[in-house]
Order: structure tokens, then sequence, then C-alpha cells
């Protein structure tokens, strides 16, 4: 069977992860933890890197990549954050179902389900279809 449509793909959060820092995680939906790699990137930004090579970055000019170690650091960090979290997201999304046969997690992002409503109070998935499992005990 293929890859479901709910799981996302650990290879393009990492691509998306590179392309900005925070973006692999906005396509896994990590909302806080996007804004959190972005406070983290300012953060090494503001208190590791000469303001000199800030400027230059704004201007255009040559920089010396060590001067932005710390920054590349963190870009480097988020984007195998994104990655090894698409997978453990993924894992967890792989339909877990409790003793009555309910799903325990959501498929589409991974968080735990209340099992009282039939959509994900997370992501706002629909889930009633998949909690719909044939019964074999005559019910």
């Amino acid at each position: 069977m293929g890859q479901s449509t709910s799981q996302k793909r650990p290879w393009l959060a990492a691509l998306l992860g590179v392309v900005a820092t925070g973006l692999g995680h906005l396509y896994l939906r990590r909302w806080r933890r996007a804004f959190g790699w972005l406070v983290v990137l300012f953060g090494a930004a503001s208190l590791f890197v000469e303001p000199a090579a800030l400027e230059e970055i704004a201007t255009g000019a040559a920089v010396d990549p060590v001067a932005l170690a710390p920054v590349l650091a963190v870009a480097v960090l988020s984007t195998v954050d994104a990655y090894v979290l698409a997978h453990a997201q993924n894992a967890v999304a792989r339909l877990n179902r409790d003793s009555d046969g309910d799903l325990t997690h959501c498929p589409n992002c991974g968080n735990e389900l209340d099992p009282d409503i039939e959509f994900c109070h997370w992501c706002t998935a629909d889930v009633s279809d998949l909690n719909e499992t044939p019964r074999t005990d005559g019910e």
C-alpha cells in the first residue's frame, strides 16, 4: 500500500527547512516550533554574529562564512529537526487503534485524538470515516 496523503514527506520538510528556517515546520503544521526556531535564529544572529557581517548581508556584499557560523548552525539544526519530526509524526500517524478499534492519534498531524469527537481538535481533520471499523463480534 502506498503512502497516505496525510503523511508528510521528511525530505520535503528538510528541503523547505533549507530554503528558510522554520518553513519545514510550517509544512508539518508545527506553528509554535517554527516560531521557536525563528526566535533562536534571530537570537543567535544578534548575540553571536558581528553587526558588520549582518550589514554586509543586508547590502549584498560577500560575507565570511565563519562569521555566520552560529546562524548556519541553527539553520542546519532546524532542518534536521524538521526531517526527524516528519519521520516521528508519520510513525505516530500510522493508524494506531485502541482496544475499541478507534484511532488514538490523528493520521494528519499525529497528535492525540479526543475519542468523543469525530475530528481532530488540533488540525480539524475529519476522522469519522477512519474510526468506522467493521465489527466482528456480531454487532
